[in-house]
């Protein structure tokens, strides 16, 4: 967990399919209210709800009050943390590739 985040884990927020599908729904929106979220899954509002506070609890979601109505919208940054694990291992897998063509190339000879 970084040291910025001091609730959720992001990892464990993006664990589940549904979340993520959260975030690419938040993503694609500049901000959009729950009953609007709702329907594009095959669950209840309170399900949707308590994903959504995983993902506000994780630092990735934000909300705010409009009357009656709570709209929510991404905060991207704490996905940064993702992006600079996953690099590690995009650094790995290309250095492998190269190792792997070169040797397929010497084979060739």
């Amino acid at each position: 967990m970084s040291e910025n985040n001091q609730g959720r884990d992001v990892f464990d927020a993006i664990a589940d399919p549904t979340r993520r599908r959260l975030i690419r729904l938040l993503a694609e929106a500049e901000e959009i209210p729950l009953h609007e979220l709702t329907v594009q899954f095959p669950m209840g509002r309170t399900a949707v709800s308590k994903h959504l506070t995983i993902l506000k609890e994780a630092g990735l979601v934000l909300d705010r009050k409009v009357g009656r109505e709570t709209r929510f919208r991404l905060n991207a940054a704490p996905l940064q943390e993702i992006h600079d694990w996953t690099a590690y291992y995009t650094k790995f897998w290309r250095a492998n590739m190269l190792r792997l063509q070169h040797l397929l190339e010497e084979e060739e000879e």
